[in-house]
């Protein structure tokens, strides 16, 4: 059973669903323990899902974004700790390979690591700074040595941290305005996991500190500089609200089978005969059509546009981001109004689905940022 062996989305969610139940077995015991899903992410690479998004150049498939968003989606219906942490790897390999601005040799050799297994993620922010996208200087510093660098630093929130195999790390370039990405292997010396991940949403991304000390690398994994022609729109970030839409999906199927089963002796049948609730689960189904047409037709918009038509899409991505995100919470608070007091159990997966969305809104960009975004864009649009 390979993804790689598949060629359409249908056939790769065929293999998906089961995967994803499994997902669902584990989640629980995951998110209680505040542990890593090692089995899910194990399953993702054994299965060639992980080199989806290499370019077909390198042996990849190269799939589109409205496929990698209905996988992920299809994820999350399992784990949203699993989804959102493989997609960022899915969606960084996407990335790289549309964007190409590494050097050649070093991208190949990266791609060719991934058909292996190999996991990458960014490492951006950090403790003082906070997100990058808010446009802090990194503290994290890189400074010339010979035919390389050396790099010291912290980073928070570096999903996926237990299983990672390398780090696209920011620093600022000691001695100068510069700011840089740089390639980090995992075996690198001077490169640690310090554990501080304590959140009570998604306790299973793994998303720990990680400690730069004294770390050298070869002058070639000064992969990018940055800022030199301003952030552009990145499609591959919508595996974002990709995650909470399946996370909402989740809610919605659980309280549906609780309302077709629970029937309290006040009344004759079960719950999903009574108004009241027919009124919510029409309510959260209205919310899902609305995500999806909003997420999947943007996707396909990406897919087919050029690179200059991608460029005025930040607009519209941060929308989707947004909307989809505050539409999955709003969806799982309908869905435990629906299934009532026992929703607050810590055995119930409502509680947990509730936590996990909330994590949306702290994700890129923010629902502040989306709205300043789309009133310059609005009024721009006016004065033409």
């Amino acid at each position: 059973m390979s993804f790689l062996e598949k060629n359409t989305v249908e056939e790769r969610l065929e293999i998906m669903s089961p995967l994803a139940n499994q997902f669902s077995l584990r989640a629980h015991q995951v998110d209680i323990e505040g542990s890593f899903p090692f089995a899910n992410i194990d399953v993702l690479k054994n299965t060639g899902y992980t080199a989806l998004t290499v370019p077909k150049k390198y042996g990849g498939k190269e799939i589109s974004l409205y496929e990698l968003l209905r996988l992920q989606e299809k994820i999350a219906v399992g784990d949203g700790a699993t989804a959102l942490a493989i997609g960022w790897h899915m969606g960084i390999m996407m990335n790289l390979g549309e964007k190409n601005k590494w050097k050649e040799s070093v991208f190949k050799m990266l791609c060719e690591d991934v058909k292996k297994g190999a996991l990458i993620n960014g490492a951006a922010t950090e403790p003082s700074t906070g997100s990058p996208t808010r446009g802090g200087r990194p503290e994290t510093v890189a400074e010339k040595q010979g035919d390389g660098w050396m790099i010291n630093g912290r980073k928070t929130f570096t999903t996926m941290s237990p299983v990672l195999d390398y780090f696209i790390v920011s620093a600022a370039v000691k001695g100068t305005d510069q700011i840089g990405n740089f390639l980090i292997p995992r075996p690198t010396e001077g490169v640690s996991i310090e554990e501080t991940w304590d959140s009570i949403a998604l306790r299973g991304t793994g998303s720990h500190d990680l400690i730069l000390k004294n770390v050298r690398v070869h002058n070639d994994f000064f992969v990018e500089q940055l800022g030199l022609e301003g952030k552009k729109p990145s499609g591959w970030l919508l595996h974002i609200p990709a995650c909470y839409l399946g996370i909402a999906k989740a809610a919605k199927n659980y309280c549906i089978q609780f309302a077709k089963e629970y029937s309290p002796s006040s009344i004759k049948g079960a719950i999903i005969e009574l108004p009241n609730v027919l009124q919510k689960i029409g309510e959260i189904e209205w919310r899902i059509m609305q995500t999806e047409y909003f997420l999947y037709s943007v996707a396909k918009q990406w897919d087919s546009s050029n690179v200059q038509e991608r460029n005025h899409m930040g607009p519209v991505l941060g929308a989707v981001k947004m909307t989809v995100t505050n539409s999955a919470i709003e969806i799982v608070d309908l869905a435990m109004r629906i299934v009532g007091a026992k929703s607050l159990s810590i055995k119930n997966p409502l509680q947990r689905y509730y936590r996990d969305v909330r994590a949306g809104l702290h994700n890129p960009p923010m629902d502040d940022m989306t709205i300043q975004l789309l009133a310059k864009y609005a009024i721009d649009k006016t004065e033409e």
